[in-house]
């Protein structure tokens, strides 16, 4: 894509889904975009005049090819740079006919206009300067969310909530930066423009920002993917049933015979706007069944990823206090929360179950005060929030608190400025390898290799 986007040349999509429809949209984007499709577009078997043309007004014509017409559209037209990508734009309207979408595509392209390849709208406007890096990626999450929260995570990143933030933090380091290395080319006088105070203080606060931001990743990444919960408890202690419950179908196979579940079973829900992906796994018990022995393995591994356990005790079971600490044990109180639950009220002859939440996941009793208790695990999500939801953003962020804190060692220790300022170097590139101050072909190409064809 390196050698397409250096070019000036012109290029089109299918917008819309792929597939028929009421209607779909092409985009065109580039130096020829207006002209071409002036070009093509009549209003009242009239030609349509492109100086004439009113940017971001839609206009009511028809595609006419050699006398033939193709379909009536609505055609809008933006002057770069007042549109998405930067450029001359233009979105065609037409009907969501499949021979339509592809005959408008073949004659746009036998007029020189290419076809744009997967991302390349977005890339288009990074290069331009439209948005940085990282509210470009903030477009595919607005794209592929699910969910009420996970939308507002995407509209907040996509405002530049999280870049500003970055810059601020940057833009400080740069300014210390530079008078360090000011200070290299005065070294033979040994004088100091930096101030150390002032550095340590800004380190300080630098990387009690970043701890916050990777600090929120795991929550983010929950939000943006679905809130895993793993709902784990003896055998037969009403796993699956609950999981039906909540779900309001039967997903998961229950049976009084303990060990029936093997294997994980997930699905997804959406509570008052959060995506939960709920994980009903193994009944946990001693065994020397070899396929039921990985299954418990398994209930292992998803207890310790969830974000949220649901630990999930029998009311009859004349240890559930046991159960209930076993249990507690294999959850990390630092990253996770634990919500501990007695099933089956409406078989129990002790009618006592605090501390526990109180449910029968046959009867669905108690379930409305769970799934209450689900929400409230959840931070809520504004439009302004900052949260970290990009495996990559958080990588880099990762990197940049290692640099920070080698910076921290070295003027503790006081070493030569030299080898402070080649570690501050090291935490800027990270920064700014987020919002794309430093990036890469490389780099870009993967990113937008993610987007759809017609973004």
């Amino acid at each position: 894509m390196q050698s397409n986007i250096l070019n000036n040349d012109t290029i089109c999509a299918i917008a819309t889904p792929h597939g028929m429809g009421a209607i779909a949209v092409v985009r065109v984007s580039g130096s020829e975009a207006i002209s071409v499709v002036s070009r093509l577009f009549k209003q009242n078997g009239k030609p349509f005049d492109c100086e004439k043309v009113i940017s971001h007004k839609a206009y009511f014509g028809q595609i006419v090819v050699d006398g033939e017409m193709i379909d009536e559209v609505l055609v809008t037209f933006f002057k770069g740079p007042h549109s998405f990508t930067g450029e001359d734009s233009a979105e065609i309207s037409v009907h969501g006919s499949t021979y339509i979408q592809q005959r408008l595509l073949e004659v746009l392209m036998a007029h020189g206009i290419r076809l744009a390849e997967a991302g390349e709208y977005t890339r288009r406007a990074f290069v331009n300067r439209k948005f940085d890096l990282a509210q470009a990626e903030a477009i595919a999450d607005l794209i592929s969310s699910e969910s009420q929260s996970a939308h507002r995570l995407a509209i907040s990143q996509l405002k530049g909530g999280f870049s500003k933030e970055l810059q601020i933090m940057r833009s400080k380091l740069v300014e210390i930066s530079a008078l360090m290395e000011l200070e290299l080319d005065f070294s033979e006088e040994d004088v100091e423009f930096a101030d150390r105070s002032q550095l340590k203080a800004l380190l300080d606060e630098t990387l009690s920002h970043v701890n916050r931001l990777t600090d929120s990743f795991r929550m983010g990444n929950a939000i943006k993917n679905g809130v895993p919960v793993a709902i784990v408890g003896a055998t037969n202690a009403g796993k699956s049933t609950l999981l039906n419950a909540l779900l309001g179908e039967e997903r998961a196979i229950v049976s009084d015979i303990a060990g029936t579940t093997r294997d994980t079973i997930e699905e997804t829900l959406n509570l008052d706007g959060t995506l939960f992906r709920f994980i009903d796994t193994a009944g946990l018990r001693e065994t020397e069944e070899v396929i039921e022995k990985i299954g418990i393995e398994r209930t292992m591994q998803k207890m310790k990823d969830a974000t949220i356990v649901i630990g999930l005790l029998d009311i009859n079971d004349p240890e559930i206090n046991k159960t209930a600490t076993l249990i507690s044990s294999h959850v990390n109180p630092a990253e996770q929360q634990l919500i501990l639950v007695v099933n089956k009220i409406d078989l129990g002859d002790n009618p006592s179950t605090s501390p526990y939440l109180a449910i029968s996941a046959k009867t669905g009793q108690g379930l409305d005060e769970l799934k209450s208790k689900l929400i409230q695990c959840c931070p809520r999500i504004g439009n302004e929030t900052t949260m970290v939801t990009n495996l990559r953003h958080f990588e880099a962020l990762k990197q940049a608190q290692s640099s920070l804190l080698e910076v921290k060692k070295g003027l503790e220790v006081g070493l030569p400025t030299d080898l402070i300022t080649q570690d501050l170097r090291q935490a800027l590139y990270y920064l700014g390898s987020i919002t794309g101050e430093i990036t890469t072909d490389e780099v870009l190409g993967t990113i937008f290799s993610r987007f759809c064809i017609g973004k």
